[in-house]
């Protein structure tokens, strides 16, 4: 099984308290909203620091990819050049935004007993979802085998209460919402890539191709981004030396200098997401909807998430495919959810 339906699947833990589980691509707690745009940060602030950064020089090329429903019709779009951060933000990067800001990621504030009525008060404690692997074989039609909402757990502890990131400083940071990713994006000066941008610079200057990377899953015979190997999701053989995420920079740049566009942690991007944006996108520079929509959850807002995870398999999930998309609920947060940033010239 993959997830080129891209369902979201509504349904209970810890009693009545519910959470989004998008099949391989993304979880978090429920929030119910309109599908208008929040207002994402185009322009920052401040004026960020290159220095770290890569220079995408601007192009055309064919975005899209014809095997999944939400990602057709392949079509030709032009980007102008940017900056982007060679890797995911990491904790170390997250830890600094914090203590600069005091900032209280989405995951680590209390829950609103109006956004889940009849659930008991001492099962609303903040939390985000984890992965837990299942003990044998399971059928994958259901994500809540696998996926654990952990009391606790956030970017600070990736696991949940007890855990930590200390020696995990070069991890990137995880079980970020996406209004996480634009707070940060915005105190550093940046902002979140489209998805357009995103994909254009995975592609590192190549032309289509199966994978970001080329035609061979293993070229060579080496892993060269971190998936998921075995039988999902219970046995995980860690050919390509992680189980879960990886220290940046653990797998080969790209032909532009950027490392992990595919796998390791999903990446927020700043469009809005509808499955049938491709048939009427701009061509030059496309920023997205103007209004969120999923046939699978009406009403619920969601913005585009790009890269697949550690978490994607050939058996389950082949997001980690050139020009396929993931798709995440604003305020949803996981242990396989990320992001890095980019900045106009």
């Amino acid at each position: 099984m993959n997830c080129n339906n891209n369902t979201t699947l509504k349904s209970t833990l810890f009693g009545t308290l519910t959470i989004l589980v998008c099949l391989g691509c993304g979880t978090g707690q429920e929030k119910k909203g309109d599908s208008t745009n929040l207002a994402v940060e185009e322009t920052p602030t401040a004026k960020g620091d290159t220095s770290n950064m890569v220079w995408i020089e601007g192009g055309t090329f064919l975005m899209g990819n014809d095997e999944f429903p939400d990602s057709r019709p392949v079509h030709e779009v032009k980007v102008a050049g940017f900056w982007m951060d060679p890797h995911e933000v990491t904790n170390a990067e997250f830890a600094k935004f914090v203590e600069a800001t005091n900032y209280i990621t989405v995951a680590e504030r209390p829950l609103n007993p109006a956004d889940f009525p009849g659930v008991p008060a001492d099962k609303l404690v903040p939390g985000s979802a984890v992965f837990t692997p299942t003990a044998q074989r399971v059928s994958l039609d259901n994500p809540l085998q696998w996926w654990t909402y952990a009391p606790g757990a956030s970017w600070r502890q990736p696991e949940g209460t007890g855990s930590s990131i200390i020696g995990r400083e070069n991890l990137p940071v995880v079980h970020v919402s996406f209004e996480d990713a634009v707070a940060y994006a915005k105190w550093a000066g940046k902002r979140l890539p489209t998805e357009a941008e995103w994909e254009y610079a995975a592609l590192g200057g190549q032309k289509n191709s199966t994978y970001y990377w080329g035609e061979e899953l293993k070229p060579q015979g080496k892993w060269v981004a971190n998936i998921y190997q075995g039988n999902f999701p219970d046995s995980n053989t860690q050919e390509d030396g992680f189980a879960g995420a990886a220290p940046v920079k653990s797998f080969p740049a790209n032909g532009y200098g950027l490392f992990d566009m595919d796998g390791n942690v999903w990446e927020w991007c700043s469009d809005l997401y509808r499955p049938d944006y491709y048939a009427n996108s701009a061509k030059e520079n496309p920023r997205g909807p103007s209004s969120s929509h999923d046939p699978d959850e009406p009403g619920t807002v969601k913005y585009v998430q790009r890269g697949g995870s550690f978490l994607c398999s050939d058996q389950y999930c082949v997001r980690y495919k050139a020009g396929s998309r993931g798709k995440g609920e604003v305020s949803s947060g996981s242990n396989n959810l990320g992001f890095r940033c980019v900045m106009n010239r």
